[in-house]
């Protein structure tokens, strides 16, 4: 009896995804005619996320949304060429295939012919099929005769035929190493560099591709390792190598494409180009690229791969060398950018990815200072790129950050998704998408989702480094969700990646007090961590923390003392929310009026706090004040809350800001209450990652 129950729960289950397999087909012969219908319009009408769609299509299909769509266009391709009642071109735009010549490619690798060959090989099929008794014997000889031909055929082809160079059928990963400067003049490396990132960006807007991140190849630059050796680290079947040289208005360029497992140059080609041509170069180099691996370009990615980011040479010039100082990822960096990008606007100013980076580099400026002084200047930079390229990632982007550095996080949102939405395989939109659901929007489902998503992009394609960052947000993501064991794995291999990872060491020590429940270990992990980098201001504040929840003062005082000195003299607007902690801190030393201040300010802080967390900081304000009925109040209707972290079960019982109400029966009700429902959501949550593939 058990058996067949189990093996009706496997019919029915497998009823479902065939059911939902046919409801999004459906949908998609509903809207076939149209060609912009694609990922996010199906999302929208199944009611569901983007990611959970693609997850769901990936998992019983094993298709991309894109080629399931595709798939089902080029089937009801099919059907309609079979009725012979129209042309090839007609049936292209009855499917919402906006190119013939594009239309014809994908039925060729899909079908193995092309669509003008459909009505000769079902006639071919259909005389095939029956075999008149007065002939079978004479088709059976025949057909003897044809395969003994053929098998000659084929062995004479294999003996005879020189060892062939082509490449077999691998998975269409690449990764464009960085490009040498073959000139004796040094300064002539940011047009180098810039042809290099160009291609690499064409190349990442082609679905079809998976193009490994330039962060993650930047570390092979001048660097000895093998191709194969470099191939393996990077999960690559392709590697691009190039060299170049800029000599007076000429630019020379050789590339060439290798396949990495047997180290076999597929391609190769040497380029002697003005620099006017410098935008076709890339979009040729490119294209050739793909089509040598034999990656499909649609006609939406080929426009955009053919759009130039400007016209003006000059604007150009002065924006590569913007961009040079733009990835030195340091605040100096970003002040030098700034006015080359506005040199580059000068001289075109319709130069959206200008806009866009002069945008970001104010917002990274702004970002964490107590005075926002580039507020004006995020708005309308974004502004300017969004109106002169709207899919511009880097446009998108901009406005985001613009939003969140306004604290305005509900409408950075959009943008970001929408960002997403042109970069399916972006680690960056993703990895800022995961930071954004558990610092600015706190989601701890979406959160996990979206870290778990980074990890999906294939961890190996990433450096030590990066790496190490994306399983530290899987840790994080998965212990404020309560997945503590899973949560240590993951830091393990964080730390594994990247040892002086400090943030990882930060969380391990919290996620061994979730496990073990011991402050001390906690605080002596934090100061070890410490002693390898004094000059973390975060660390200060941790142990600053530990020593409060331990309840010795005169330890909290020692780093929080340090730690607001720091932010002080470095104009940082942090850790607000830890006003409260650290007024109870200071009135325990003894500083009354110092305390005083600090709990002033945290009652302003906590009255705008537009969070999911402004009751749980008007409780705190309200017990530490002995208002103990309006403390619980408050902390009623956050518990009605959904979403908060792991953190908040663990530490409220132990929080000295809560001693005039942890005693009370309607408090401890409500803790009770919250873990119940915390744990509930918790299970929930773990049902839908293991439907989903990720857990």
């Amino acid at each position: 009896m058990a058996n067949n129950c189990i093996f009706i729960q496997l019919q029915d289950a497998h009823s479902m995804e065939n059911n939902f397999l046919t409801r999004i087909t459906e949908i998609i012969e509903e809207n076939l005619s149209n060609e912009k219908f694609g990922v996010s319009e199906l999302a929208a009408e199944t009611g569901m996320s983007r990611s959970n769609l693609l997850r769901k299509v990936n998992k019983l299909a094993r298709l991309s949304v894109s080629q399931f769509i595709r798939q089902v266009r080029l089937k009801n391709a099919m059907d309609m060429l079979r009725q012979n009642s129209f042309t090839v071109s007609e049936v292209t735009y009855r499917v919402g295939f906006s190119s013939t010549s594009y239309f014809i490619k994908c039925f060729r690798e899909y079908y193995g012919y092309p669509p003008g060959e459909v009505g000769k090989r079902d006639l071919i099929e259909n005389e095939s099929v029956e075999v008149g008794p007065s002939n079978k014997k004479r088709r059976i000889v025949i057909l003897g005769a044809v395969i003994s031909i053929v098998v000659f055929a084929i062995v004479l082809f294999v003996v005879t035929k020189p060892f062939s160079s082509k490449k077999i059928d691998l998975e269409k990963s690449i990764a464009v190493l960085p490009f040498n400067n073959d000139s004796n003049d040094s300064t002539n490396i940011y047009i180098i560099n810039g042809l290099m990132e160009s291609i690499l960006d064409n190349l990442q807007q082609i679905e079809d591709l998976r193009v490994i991140s330039r962060t993650s190849v930047e570390k092979y630059r001048d660097n000895s390792r093998t191709i194969p050796e470099i191939a393996r680290e990077l999960n690559a079947n392709y590697l691009v190598e190039g060299s170049g040289q800029k000599i007076g208005d000429q630019i020379l360029l050789n590339i060439q494409l290798i396949e990495a497992p047997g180290d076999k140059r597929l391609w190769a080609e040497q380029y002697n180009r003005k620099t006017g041509d410098i935008f076709k170069l890339q979009m040729e180099v490119a294209k050739s690229i793909a089509d040598e691996i034999e990656a499909i370009i649609t006609p939406e990615e080929e426009e955009r791969i053919d759009k130039p980011p400007t016209e003006d040479l000059v604007a150009y010039d002065y924006f590569l060398k913007g961009l040079n100082h733009f990835y030195k990822g340091t605040r100096e960096g970003l002040l030098e950018a700034i006015p080359l990008f506005e040199k580059a606007i000068e001289h075109d100013p319709g130069f959206a990815r200008a806009y866009a980076d002069i945008s970001i580099a104010y917002a990274f400026l702004d970002m964490y200072q107590y005075e926002k002084k580039y507020s004006v200047e995020i708005d309308n930079y974004a502004d300017k790129a969004l109106l002169y390229d709207p899919q511009l990632p880097q446009s998108l982007i901009a406005k985001a950050m613009f939003h969140i550095t306004r604290e305005e996080y509900e409408p950075a949102l959009p943008y970001l998704e929408k960002a997403l939405e042109y970069n399916p395989n972006s680690s960056l939109v993703i990895n800022i998408l995961s930071d954004f659901y558990t610092r600015f929007l706190p989601d701890t489902e979406k959160y996990l989702e979206y870290a778990l998503m980074g990890i999906g992009l294939d961890i190996a394609s990433h450096d030590s480094a990066e790496a190490s960052f994306i399983y530290l947000h899987i840790s994080n993501a998965l212990m404020q969700s309560g997945f503590i064991s899973d949560a240590e794995k993951y830091i393990d291999l964080s730390l594994e990646y990247d040892p002086d990872n400090l943030y990882s060491e930060i969380l391990k020590a919290y996620i061994l007090f979730a496990r073990d429940r011991d402050l001390q270990q906690t605080k002596e992990l934090l100061i070890e961590a410490l002693r390898r980098d004094t000059s973390r201001y975060d660390i200060i504040r941790e142990i600053g923390l530990i020593c409060y929840y331990m309840r010795d003062y005169e330890c909290a005082y020692t780093y929080y003392k340090e730690l607001t000195e720091i932010m002080v003299a470095q104009n940082l607007d942090l850790y607000r929310s830890e006003y409260a902690k650290i007024g109870v801190v200071w009135s325990e030393v003894g500083l009354t009026e110092e305390s005083e201040n600090y709990f002033s300010d945290y009652l302003e802080y906590a009255e705008s706090d537009n969070s999911i967390y402004k009751h749980l900081s008007l409780a705190v304000y309200y017990s530490y004040e002995g208002n103990t009925q309006k403390a619980v109040e408050q902390m009623e209707l956050f518990a009605q809350e959904e979403n908060y972290p792991y953190w908040y079960i663990l530490f409220l019982e132990i929080d000295p800001l809560f001693d005039h109400v942890k005693d009370l029966p309607e408090f401890n009700r409500i803790l009770s209450r919250m873990k119940i429902e915390f744990w509930e959501n918790h299970k929930q949550i773990k049902a839908s990652l293991d439907e989903k593939g990720l857990l």
